[in-house]
């Protein structure tokens, strides 16, 4: 029976081992599944504090339905009845522009109305169909994309808080190509975002699909009534005797037609033999477990830079904060100057993260922006938020929970030249046959992209054992 070692017991290792057991099941094939995962919890950034009635969440809220990968997997393990819907109030967002909140336009009648562009940067947007050509052959940076086709005042106040709120990163470094690459499609596709997306409505029209015209990123925010470590522990359930706790996995080698792992439990030191190895952990994780195996594969995962960020999650009695936190939070473009990242108001968009009559808002720190906060010792760090929020919501309560996560190296960039890292890793690997690398390192941060490369990873490798 071939032996299957899976390195990480993150959301994508979990979804792998979930979807092998069906994808070998349907072929009739039979395979031993064991992860290794060096933390005491599974879910790896995907977990949720309970406390004094809080569900405090270390990094994600949920996840959107604009893709269906993460529904899917909720209907493969059953718990539909688990998943909370988000606010219909949580769909008004903010952003914080020349000292104020300014609600983000989602529709063409709100655009024009908004105060957050000016009547220049507005007008400037009404000509994207005219914008230049993308470049040929050209790995444009999200920065380069935004001035050509929305101008500068676009990419100030629209383009560089939205990627601060997902990948805490910088528009003149991130690659749109692999970050967005939806957005570059509809270019690529029609010539451009506004013909794009008419295109798009018309098309969904002929298939009976009604869609609205959004700024928005589209679907709904969807968890889980307990939190997003619901789905870790849904996950990791059924896996039993197989999936190990404790276990770190520090080198790899390869022998004859397989792969020797070196993993440590409690100090003691043994190996362990694989016929596959799918190796789920971050980029610099994998890189330093692979060392021994191939420097061109390790160089190209050594180029996978990530920001550092903290997640400062402050509980409130709801009516001491003089602020109704209508709506899902605010994000800040770097132009502003201020300390923090943006805001979300967790309680405002999940009511179960905080217990009647009270509140949570959760504030990022960090990021590439300003990465020596994010490790600023937690009295320092909480107190920084505080005068943020002071300054920017008129919130000075005193919040009776205060909590930090710290995340060294917490979300993976894409920058320029992502893609022609992943053709080196793509070449390397399939002089490695039986290995595999699955993370959010390479093909989408978010749970629907790990979700669907964890699919197609258990499908590869259940055919090919």
């Amino acid at each position: 029976m071939p032996r299957i070692a899976i390195v990480g017991a993150g959301l994508s290792g979990l979804c792998t081992a979930f979807y092998l057991v069906r994808e070998l099941e349907k072929a009739g094939k039979d395979a031993e599944i064991l992860i290794f995962e060096s933390d005491s919890v599974p879910g790896g950034k995907m977990r949720t504090i309970r406390q004094d009635g809080f569900n405090l969440e270390w990094g994600p809220n949920g996840f959107l339905t604009n893709k269906p990968f993460g529904m899917e997997l909720v209907k493969d393990l059953g718990i539909e009845a688990k998943v909370v819907r988000s606010s219909d109030e949580a769909r008004k967002r903010y952003i914080y522009s020349g000292g104020a909140l300014q609600r983000l336009p989602e529709t063409p009648v709100a655009f024009f109305r908004s105060g957050l562009l000016s009547m220049k940067g507005r007008a400037r947007i009404m000509c994207e169909p005219f914008a230049a050509k993308a470049p040929v052959n050209v790995d444009e940076s999200l920065g380069d994309f935004a001035r050509r086709r929305l101008g500068p005042e676009a990419l100030e106040k629209l383009i560089d808080p939205m990627v601060t709120g997902i990948y805490a990163g910088d528009p003149e470094r991130m690659s749109l190509r692999s970050c967005f690459p939806l957005i570059h499609n509809l270019e690529s596709k029609y010539g451009g975002l506004v013909r794009g997306m008419l295109c798009l409505k018309r098309e969904r029209a002929k298939q009976g699909v009604k869609s609205k015209m959004s700024a928005g990123p589209g679907g709904v925010l969807v968890s889980f009534d307990g939190g997003v470590q619901t789905l870790a522990d849904e996950l990791a359930s059924p896996l039993n005797d197989g999936l190990h706790m404790n276990v770190s996995v520090d080198r790899v080698e390869r022998r004859g037609g397989g792969y020797i792992l070196g993993i440590s439990e409690r100090g003691v030191r043994e190996e362990l033999e694989a016929d596959v190895l799918v190796v789920a952990t971050a980029a610099y994780d994998a890189l330093r477990i692979l060392s021994p195996l191939d420097e061109g594969l390790v160089d190209a995962l050594a180029a996978i830079p990530y920001s550092p960020i903290t997640v400062a999650a402050l509980g409130y009695d709801a009516a001491t904060l003089g602020n109704p936190l209508d709506g899902f939070g605010f994000l800040i473009p770097g132009t502003e100057k201020r300390k923090i990242l943006g805001a979300l108001w967790d309680s405002s968009v999940f009511p179960n993260r905080a217990p009647a009559g009270m509140a949570l808002i959760r504030a990022m720190v960090g990021g590439v922006r300003a990465p020596e906060l994010a490790s600023l010792p937690e009295e320092e760090l909480l107190a920084l938020v505080r005068r943020e929020l002071s300054d920017i919501m008129g919130i000075s309560a005193e919040p009776v929970l205060a909590k930090t996560f710290f995340h060294d190296r917490g979300i993976p960039q894409y920058l320029v030249g992502h893609g022609a890292l992943l053709e080196q890793i793509d070449a390397r690997l399939a002089e490695l046959p039986g290995l595999y690398l699955n993370s959010n390192a390479y093909r989408g941060i978010a749970l629907n992209d790990c979700v669907r490369e964890s699919k197609l990873a258990a499908e590869r490798i259940a055919q090919a054992v």
